[in-house]
């Protein structure tokens, strides 16, 4: 299990365990986080899970698949280095303590 911290725009934080092989969106919803809308249950063909990486993790995940990038061109206030599909995040034991911030709204 990975801690991972999810920030409301409004700043409240929750911190919850995600097993190892959900995606953190997985994770979000599982623990009915709000701003994580997940639309399209994960397929990457939405942009409404999507987050801010917090700066110090941005360089610890893999790299965006051209999809993914697509898709946050339909993000809402997309930052080329910080936003993130959480779909696209599988959590892993590297994850934990990850911090993800949501954005004022989802498209």
């Amino acid at each position: 299990m990975a801690k991972i911290t999810y920030i409301e725009h409004s700043g409240k934080e929750h911190v919850v365990e995600v097993a190892e092989g959900l995606t953190v969106m997985e994770g979000a919803v599982s623990n009915n986080i709000p701003g994580i809308d997940a639309d399209c249950g994960g397929a990457c063909a939405c942009s409404t899970c999507h987050v801010y990486v917090h700066p110090d993790w941005v360089a610890k995940l893999p790299e965006k698949e051209d999809m993914e990038v697509d898709m946050l061109d339909f993000a809402f206030e997309p930052d080329t280095e910080r936003s993130r599909l959480t779909c696209q995040l599988k959590v892993t034991p590297e994850l934990d303590g990850l911090v993800v911030q949501m954005p004022e709204k989802q498209i």
